[in-house]
Order: C-alpha cells, then structure tokens, then sequence
C-alpha cells in the first residue's frame, strides 16, 4: 500500500470515538507509528517553500514542522519548534541564510542545519561551514536527494552534494586548520555589522533597522558610520556591491536592490 493510499485509508476509516488518523496509520502501516524526523524549512519563495514540503513529506519518515520566510522568523520559529534540522536557502531576506544559521546554532546548538542554494558557489558553501552548517544541497537536486541528506544529518554524519564536496575536500587539503574557508573580506565584521550591511543593502532605512533590531535610530546611525569607516565606503551603493560581493546577499537577489543601487 502506497503512502497516500495508506493517508486516504486512515480518512476513510477514522473512528467515532476520538482514534485520531496517526493512530489508524500505525494499524496499516507500520513507519507511521515511528518518530519522524522534525524539520523546519526557511525559504522565502512560496512556491518552492509548499513544493519542497510535499515532496519532503512524501517521504513518510520526515515531517515539516513548520515554514519560515526570513531569516529572523527561522530563529524564531527554531526557538517555538524545536525542530532537529533546518533546510536553511542561502538567499533570505531579513537575515541571509548564512547569518541565520550562525545565530541558530547559537542558541540552540544541538539543531542541525542544511543549506540549501539555488548556486553551488565554493564561497558560500565555505561560509556555511563555517557558521557551522552540517550540509549543503543545490536546488537543483531531486527531493530523494534532499531527504537523504535530511537523514544523514539526523543520523549524525554530513551531506554535501558531490561537486561541493571536491571543492571542500581540495580546500582543506590547502588549509587544514580551517583557515582557507573564511572570506578575504567578510571575516573582517561582526555578526552584527554583516546582520545591518545585509539590512542596508536590501534597502532598509534607519527607522526600519532600529524597529527590526530593538534599538534607537541613534544606535543605528553610529553603526552605519563605523561600518562605512571600517569598510572605507562611504555611499549606500558601495555598501551593496560589497554584500554582493563578499556573499552576505547571494547574486540572485541582486534584482530587488538594483533600484537602491541607481538611486546612489
């Protein structure tokens, strides 16, 4: 019996008195009544974010326990949740996907996190590495891909897609002691100086970044100007070719900030 004809089954046959439908999935088929594998997907494209999760949940053994469409709101929802894995896309908004996982794995160390781009770009891959990211799939792998690399996290070990995994190797082949996989220019800021480079480059203005921080639009302007001394930049448009270029906002993303760009 095929997984959905096991789900319309349990629908059909749903007792009068209270049986809810995982208990009659576990009277027909037998993973059902195991754990499933808690997952939090955080992509900021609803297409693919609801598509991902069908196929996903198709599996039978993983569940979705829920969806975030920023950055932050995967902090957050990780923190409600509780999820043991986070597919975490590269390019979010409100906090890239490499950000987010720094910040997750921070507080809550034992969550697990799964890159997933639409790009395999070596310098990406590294930097999630670094944050601490456990894999890295590209978008253009099958669903079948996805969930193995799911179940080899759950199961303690590491996934990267075969192409990423040469360059990974090769780089720490060169730089055993991890030193190769941090970017020439990035490695320079803070977590809090690349979280507001990211908010000015996607166009936000101060009183947007003070609300979204918790902070005085006061705080936010002394930030900017250190950011721009630290950097030795000095107009919004060069801020943002630098979060493109060091990988804070991934190239795809360049569209929604181009008007920022002309403008200045």
């Amino acid at each position: 019996m095929s997984a959905a004809q096991v789900v319309a089954e349990a629908k059909q046959h749903t007792s009068s008195n209270g049986q809810d439908m995982v208990s009659r999935l576990c009277v027909v088929s037998l993973p059902y009544c195991m754990r499933r594998i808690a997952v939090l997907i955080a992509e900021d494209h609803t297409v693919v974010r609801q598509g991902l999760r069908l196929l996903i949940e198709a599996e039978g053994d993983i569940e979705i326990v829920g969806q975030a469409k920023t950055g932050r709101e995967a902090i957050q929802l990780t923190g409600e949740l509780h999820p043991e894995i986070v597919v975490m896309d590269v390019a979010m908004p409100l906090l890239n996907g490499i950000q987010a996982t720094r910040q997750i794995l921070k507080a809550f160390p034992g969550t697990k996190v799964l890159m997933l781009s639409a790009h395999g770009d070596p310098e990406y891959v590294e930097q999630a590495v670094k944050e601490g990211a456990r894999g890295y799939v590209v978008k253009q792998a099958s669903s079948e891909i996805v969930a193995k690399a799911i179940r080899e996290l759950h199961n303690g070990k590491t996934f990267f897609t075969a192409s990423i995994a040469k360059h990974l190797n090769e780089d720490f082949q060169r730089a055993p002691d991890g030193a190769g996989l941090r970017k020439k220019h990035g490695s320079q800021l803070t977590s809090r100086e690349t979280e507001l480079l990211q908010m000015i480059a996607e166009g936000q203005v101060n009183k947007q970044m003070a609300s979204e921080l918790g902070i005085s639009i006061k705080t936010i302007e002394k930030h900017r100007q250190h950011l721009m001394e630290k950097l030795h930049i000095h107009d919004i448009a060069g801020l943002t070719r630098f979060a493109i270029a060091t990988g804070i906002i991934e190239n795809s993303i360049q569209s929604t900030i181009a008007n920022v760009v002309r403008l200045n």
